[in-house]
């Protein structure tokens, strides 16, 4: 039997990948801090995602900042699966130091560990993000693939929310993101996650660890935080749905992102772990399919049954990208992964469990303010 350590193990993806290894005959251990901000106020009591798993797992109430903490955790470990982070782009932006601690200086402190102490860690997957691109990749018609930089507030507040490129001329055309694509983050969180992966891979191979490095898209499905203000548009319009506010679409409703369902994520993951063609690579997860922000709210609403205001608002928040969806071609032939739930069945499936779920109260505004009082919200 292999022991797995699954750092943010309480979290959306971590419980639902302890839960499917528990299944497969795997001993789980799981550090957690029980993030209010993911968890609710009271997470011990009332967070599904950490009673879904508290029996079944050796739980160890700790954080990533802790070498300590760590050290536990790490004991006895074969394989270790590291989600702990702080997430949210927007967020990420004024709470530098938080973000930099966590993701940076915990995956620091987790390396030196193994870098200096005897264990029995033989592979890290390390959960990277689509984050760490930036903008997507196009294709210009006299420049060939390009890989524009973040829009600036200046173009934006035109009203013109469409990437652009020097110097090329036509249209700019959306294509699949693979891994060989340059790497330009435009957040303080997507640079955490990039230096998370190239840490990883960087000294893993030193050390006798093979690492394994999963670029997510935008992970959903049912489980996932209801509460958390700052991430997942399928939450943040599911609350305002549920509690009859309007929605804001901001930009024009048009920019695009590759949702992926909880389950092809685990699936991705597990192939990771028990693959050693998986060993020394980075690898998208996604659909491959771009899907716009008004078909998310077109397609809750139509699963919700109801009907609220949608205000097409013109907002935008500095730092975030119009398009990215992924080539998964490298996941395919490597490991043989092809997500198998279409993003309507995956909307339903979502739905279906909010609609189980007591209706929250909406701190989306708040979060808002937030980003407004710090220049990151026009």
């Amino acid at each position: 039997m292999k022991k797995v350590l699954i750092t943010g193990g309480a979290g959306f993806i971590g419980s639902n990948l302890a839960l499917k290894l528990i299944a497969k005959g795997y001993e789980i251990t799981v550090l957690d801090n029980l993030s209010k901000q993911i968890h609710g106020d009271e997470p011990e009591i009332s967070s599904p995602l950490y009673l879904s798993i508290k029996d079944k797992v050796n739980f160890i109430h700790g954080t990533v900042e802790s070498k300590e903490d760590l050290k536990q955790a790490i004991a006895g470990q074969d394989i270790i699966v590291h989600y702990a982070a702080e997430t949210g782009t927007g967020q990420s932006m004024y709470q530098i130091e938080q973000y930099t601690n966590v993701n940076i200086g915990g995956t620091a402190a987790m390396l030196d560990i193994l870098a200096n102490a005897e264990h029995n860690v033989k592979k890290i997957i390390i959960a990277s993000s689509r984050s760490i691109y930036g903008e997507g990749k196009y294709l210009s018609e006299n420049l060939g693939y390009v890989y524009p930089s973040h829009r600036s507030d200046e173009i934006m507040k035109t009203g013109d929310f469409e990437v652009k490129y020097p110097n090329s001329t036509g249209t700019l055309t959306l294509v699949a993101t693979d891994e060989e694509s340059k790497i330009h983050p435009s957040s303080v969180y997507g640079i955490t996650k990039q230096n998370q992966e190239q840490m990883i891979m960087t000294v893993c191979p030193t050390i006798g660890i093979a690492p394994v490095a999963f670029r997510y898209q935008n992970v959903y499905g049912p489980g996932q935080s209801l509460s958390n203000p700052y991430t997942g548009i399928l939450s943040i319009f599911s609350t305002l749905i549920r509690n009859n506010k309007e929605i804001n679409v901001f930009e024009d409703g048009k920019e695009t992102r590759d949702f992926v369902y909880i389950d092809d994520v685990v699936e991705a993951t597990i192939l990771g772990i028990e693959k050693d063609e998986a060993n020394g690579q980075v690898f998208n997860v996604g659909t491959g399919v771009a899907t716009t922000v008004l078909t998310v709210v077109e397609e809750l609403l139509k699963n919700y049954n109801k009907q609220v205001p949608v205000k097409i608002s013109g907002n935008y928040r500095l730092g975030d990208i119009r398009h990215n969806f992924a080539d998964l071609k490298k996941i395919s032939a490597l490991l043989g992964f092809k997500p198998s739930v279409t993003f309507q069945e995956g909307i339903k499936n979502f739905a279906d469990w909010v609609n189980t779920q007591e209706i929250k109260g909406d701190k989306y505004d708040q979060s808002i303010q937030e980003m407004k009082q710090k220049g990151l919200f026009k």
